[in-house]
C-alpha cells in the first residue's frame, strides 16, 4: 500500500491523475510512486538538502516545488547512474525509471503548471539487451497439462482449468484471477477479461478450454460462498477458503505443478505460461501478429514481437527450402 501521507502534495496530485484520468493500473501507480520517491530522496542528498546518508530513511514530505525548479537534466543523469552503479539496476529497471521520470513531469509542465521547464524533455531510454522469452517446449506444455489432470487432489479440476487457460490463451495472472463466472459466454466460447489499464477485451475459447472450465463448474462450491469486497461469489476461481482466488495462491499451483512434471521452477511462472502460449500459437499455429497482439492486450506490436522469436530448426529449415539447396558441383 502507498502511504501518500510521506509524499509531497505535487506526487500525490500526479498519482491520482495517473489512476483517474491516464486510467492506470494500481500496480503502475504503486511503481510510479516507488520511482519517483527514490528519485526525489536522491535529489535531496544530491542537492544536499540532507545530512541522512541512507536514502531509504530521507523524508521528501518537505520537497519544495523551488527545489522541483532546480532539477536539471544532468542531475536526471547523476541518478540514472546512481541507479547503475550504486544499485546496480539492469537498463530495463532503470527505463522503467526514466519513463516514470518522463511522466511525471510532463505532468508538472504541462497539466499542474508549477514548473515552466521539463528538464527531462530530452532524457534518452538506456538500450536494452534484447532477451529471448523462456518458455516450455510443446512436449513440456503437454506434460504439465498431462501430470495436472491426473493430480490425486480435490482441487484437480480447478487446477487444470487455471493451467489450460493459461497455456491456450496467454492471459495475465491478474486477468485470471478476475474471471467471473458471467464474462464467459458459453454459446459463443468467449471469454471478457480486464487487461492492462482497465482495457476490456475479448478472447476466443477453444474446446480445451470450454471443457476445462465445464469440468470445474461441475464441482465447484455453490454454498458458503463468500459475499465480499472481491465479489468472490461471482469469481469462476475460488479458493479453499470459498473466496475469490488470489494471485500468489495461483502462483503457488502453478508452482506445486510445475514441481510435479520435473520442469524448472526459477525458469518458469505464470508469466512464462503466457510466453508459452504466444510462442506456441505463432510458432506451430502459424498465428498473424496482429492478431497474436489483439489476443494478448497488448498496446504495441513492439511488444508482441518478443514472441515472434525463431529456433535453430525454423533457421535450418529456411536454408534447407533454399531453392538452390540442391545445386551441387
Amino acid at each position: 500500500m502507498i502511504n501518500k501521507n510521506e509524499n509531497p502534495e505535487f506526487l500525490n496530485s500526479f498519482l491520482d491523475y495517473s489512476i483517474t484520468m491516464l486510467n492506470k493500473s494500481p500496480n503502475s501507480i504503486k511503481e510510479y510512486n516507488y520511482d519517483l520517491t527514490m528519485f526525489l530522496k536522491f535529489m535531496k542528498m544530491h542537492f544536499n538538502l540532507t545530512k541522512e546518508t541512507d536514502i531509504n530513511n530521507i523524508s521528501i514530505k518537505d520537497f519544495g516545488i523551488d527545489t522541483l525548479k532546480q532539477i536539471t537534466l544532468d542531475d536526471i543523469h547523476s541518478f540514472i547512474y546512481y541507479l547503475a552503479i550504486n544499485n546496480n539496476n539492469k537498463p530495463a529497471t532503470r527505463a522503467r525509471k526514466i519513463s516514470s521520470i518522463r511522466i511525471f513531469f510532463n505532468y508538472l509542465v504541462t497539466k499542474l503548471k508549477i514548473i515552466n521547464v521539463n528538464p527531462a524533455q530530452n532524457l534518452e531510454t538506456p538500450k536494452r539487451e534484447k532477451r529471448m522469452p523462456k518458455y516450455l517446449t510443446l512436449e513440456e506444455s503437454e506434460k504439465l497439462l498431462s501430470i495436472t489432470a491426473n493430480e490425486d487432489s480435490k482441487y484437480k479440476e480447478r487446477d487444470f482449468a487455471i493451467i489450460t487457460l493459461f497455456l491456450n490463451c496467454g492471459m495475465r495472472l491478474s486477468e485470471l484471477v478476475g474471471i467471473n463466472i458471467k464474462d464467459i459466454s458459453f454459446s459463443d466460447s468467449k471469454l471478457t477479461v480486464i487487461g492492462k489499464g482497465n482495457k476490456e477485451r475479448t478472447i476466443y475459447l477453444n474446446s480445451a478450454c470450454i471443457n476445462a472450465i465445464n469440468s470445474y463448474i461441475s464441482v465447484r462450491p455453490k454454498d458458503g460462498i463468500k459475499h465480499d469486497s472481491k465479489n468472490s461469489h461471482k469469481a469462476l476461481f475460488l479458493s479453499e477458503r470459498k473466496e475469490r482466488i488470489s494471485n500468489r495462491t495461483v502462483q503457488y499451483i502453478v508452482d506445486k505443478e510445475l514441481k510435479r512434471a520435473g520442469l524448472d521452477t526459477t525458469k518458469f511462472s505464470t508469466h512464462k505460461l503466457r510466453h508459452t502460449a504466444a510462442t506456441l500459437m505463432y510458432k506451430y499455429g502459424q498465428v498473424d501478429i496482429r492478431a497474436l497482439q489483439e489476443l494478448l492486450g497488448h498496446a504495441s506490436i513492439s511488444t508482441t514481437e518478443i514472441y515472434t522469436h525463431v529456433d535453430n530448426d525454423q533457421v535450418r529449415n529456411a536454408v534447407n527450402r533454399n531453392p538452390l539447396s540442391n545445386f551441387h558441383y
